[in-house]
């Protein structure tokens, strides 16, 4: 049986590197869904259920922006991850955001 569209979304953004970041419309692609980023950010706001763990903090919008914080609780704990690895967030807004980037299309 083939995974439902969150449990790929959730494989992909498991495999993301600690001290680094992918993009929602990033993992749309990946999957061959490129105009699904939106899907994708549903799905990680589900992520707190996945089993294993999601680091769903990995995941931001193609800005680089903290899109998805108030899905987190406190939402600054989003912020607090990622420093924790290293990524360093300015105004909700992730610096060298290119540097930090990860295309899960170049690693599967």
């Amino acid at each position: 049986m083939k995974d439902s569209f969150y449990d790929q979304v959730f494989e992909i953004a498991r495999l993301v590197p600690k001290g680094r970041v992918t993009s929602y419309g990033a993992i749309a692609k990946a999957l061959g869904a490129g105009g699904s980023a939106r899907m994708v950010g549903y799905a990680m706001s589900n992520a707190g259920i996945a089993h294993p763990k999601v680091p769903a903090h990995r995941v931001v919008n193609s800005s680089g922006l903290l899109t998805g914080k108030f899905h987190f609780s406190p939402p600054e704990l989003m912020q607090q991850l990622l420093e924790q690895e290293g990524i360093v967030v300015e105004n909700d807004k992730i610096k060298n955001f290119k540097t930090v980037f990860w295309n899960p299309l170049e690693e599967l």
